[in-house]
């Protein structure tokens, strides 16, 4: 396609990206397990004890995690566009994320709003096969775009993110050619100004603290994403951003940590933090906001070392082999916690002994079901969005 504007500042595909990502989908298994003994969050599949000490730990996951989901997605459009140009990005990201999008609420999302009326209502007794019908009685709704579907039963689940991330590639896809090259401008400045790489904090505490944070979506706001994804579109490969961001790593992070602490006060004893309008759930919810970026940033600086070893993209080694798993690990994980979680907070045992278990077996059934399940078909990899394996071996010639 050629968006960039030359200088030699295109930068090749950083892996240690592709494996962080694996590494915070991998890290929502222990992020919703805990979401299970969390007095208030609406999941699934609630212990009957709970504990505030989930709330305070689960917030320092959600001030970067889906933020640097949505950042590194931003950074692979960047090369996928380069290669396919705007119209293939857009059919191949239909392909694989839409496909996956399409098999998993119809398949797998049913799972946890059943587990849910029948832990709500022990009396419960309506059989899966009718309530999935129920679940897939839907209509339109516009107004909550992207998510144009709703129904009684009906949700996206987890599949938010999918949802979101397929939105965002369509609306980046006419623009790219010009976020590239207006990228393109910017990026010098930061050689001789690498404070500039903070200017993204404004925006993002003014969307959280005007538009409000959406507890369904990991505490930020929707429309938050879309400019984390912009920005790792826009800036995140190029080696001028890069070497600003390794330079800065360490004062951002501190200036993020700062931040952050900043909204215990708004968390913990001020209004509604995600929607109130007070001055104290502003402020709270623009702090925020700004804590994510100098996170994101510092945590990309921090990994950027050159003399670090590369993850290589070879056949062998557990990372590269989760690097290609994000997504299908993602879509799976979310049914499989509530599954064991649904089965365990009966049980008689301390809250440690519970979260462990959940954790330990979903994580388990989780790599289990990507192994063997999705990686080796190829109509499964083709529903949970990856390539067809370029390491399958041709058909042995016959004899």
């Amino acid at each position: 396609m050629g968006a960039d504007t030359g200088n030699g500042a295109r930068a090749g595909r950083r892996g240690e990206l592709d494996v962080l990502r694996a590494l915070v989908v991998l890290g929502l298994v222990f992020f919703h397990t805990a979401l299970v003994f969390s007095p208030d969050d609406d999941f699934y599949v609630k212990n009957a004890r709970t504990t505030d000490a989930v709330t305070v730990l689960a917030g320092f996951g959600v001030v970067w995690a889906m933020p640097m989901l949505f950042l590194v997605a931003g950074l692979g459009a960047r090369h996928s566009i380069r290669r396919r140009g705007p119209a293939g990005f857009a059919r191949e990201r239909l392909l694989r994320l839409g496909v996956p999008l399409v098999f998993a609420t119809a398949v797998l999302c049913p799972l946890p709003q059943w587990l849910r009326l029948r832990a709500a209502d022990p009396g419960y007794d309506e059989p899966y096969g009718r309530f999935w019908a129920r679940f897939l009685s839907v209509r339109p709704d516009l107004a909550d775009f992207p998510f144009v579907l709703e129904g009684d039963h009906f949700e996206t689940g987890h599949l938010w993110f999918v949802v979101l991330l397929l939105a965002f590639c369509l609306l980046l896809a006419p623009v790219a050619a010009r976020l590239a090259a207006g990228a393109g401008r910017v990026a010098p400045a930061l050689r001789s100004r690498p404070a500039l790489l903070l200017l993204p904090a404004l925006p993002l505490a003014a969307v959280n603290a005007l538009l409000g944070m959406e507890e369904g979506f990991a505490g930020w706001n929707r429309w938050a994403y879309l400019l984390f994804f912009v920005h790792g579109f826009a800036l995140a490969d190029d080696e001028r951003v890069r070497e600003a961001t390794r330079r800065t790593a360490v004062p951002v992070g501190v200036l993020g940590v700062v931040l952050f602490a900043g909204t215990a006060p708004g968390f913990v004893a001020g209004d509604d933090p995600f929607t109130a309008w007070t001055p104290s759930a502003l402020v709270t919810r623009a702090l925020f906001g700004a804590a994510g970026w100098c996170w994101v940033i510092a945590i990309l600086g921090l990994l950027d070392r050159p003399r670090r070893p590369r993850v290589r993209s070879g056949r062998g080694g557990m990372l590269p082999y989760l690097a290609v798993a994000a997504l299908p690990l993602y879509v799976l994980h979310q049914p499989v916690v509530v599954a064991f979680a649904y089965g365990v907070v009966g049980w008689s045992a301390p809250m440690a002994v519970k979260y462990a278990v959940i954790v330990a077996a979903s994580l388990t059934a989780v790599l289990a079901l990507y192994e063997y399940g999705v990686r080796r078909w190829a109509v499964t990899r083709f529903l949970f969005g990856m390539r067809p394996d370029p390491r399958t071996p041709p058909p042995a010639p016959a004899r």
